[in-house]
């Protein structure tokens, strides 16, 4: 965790494995999480156990993570490349994550590469995350959709 770049008051329990992240003042982060290079995590953040946040996931202030929940930084994930070896960091496509401030991800979603999750948006729990989804909105699914 030397190359983690740690805000004020931050809590990180134990079994993580953090590398190459930011994670802003005040955040919390649950047993058994990974987060990856290049992933930044906001203020006063709460990061529940079992979570994986890849590579180019950004997460702002105030966001709420639940148990169990995947993102997805890659659409088309193969193990070797045209080559036949084993693939590498130039045969994918980082497809950028970004949760706005306030949203909040229910425990068991998944997150795929591309999406944006407005501020103050709630992702139901085990919802599959394909699109964007809109300031305040509320969405649950398989794909995720709109609810009242």
């Amino acid at each position: 965790m030397n190359d983690v770049e740690f805000g004020d008051d931050v809590v990180v329990f134990s079994f993580t494995n953090l590398y190459g992240c930011r994670i802003g003042d005040g955040t919390r982060v649950g047993p058994f999480v990974e987060i990856q290079r290049g992933a930044s995590i906001g203020k006063r953040c709460k990061v529940q156990s079992h979570t994986f946040i890849c590579d180019g996931v950004e997460i702002g202030d105030g966001v709420f993570v639940g148990h169990g929940v995947m993102f997805v930084n890659d659409k088309f994930p193969k193990a070797t490349n045209e080559q036949d070896e084993l693939a590498g960091d130039g045969d994918w496509e980082l497809l950028p994550v970004r949760v706005c401030n306030g949203a909040t991800i229910g425990s068991g979603a998944i997150v795929m590469g591309g999406v944006t999750i407005g501020s103050g948006a709630l992702i139901g729990a085990g919802a599959v995350v394909t699109k964007d989804v809109a300031a305040g909105e509320t969405v649950a699914g398989i794909p995720a959709r709109a609810r009242a």
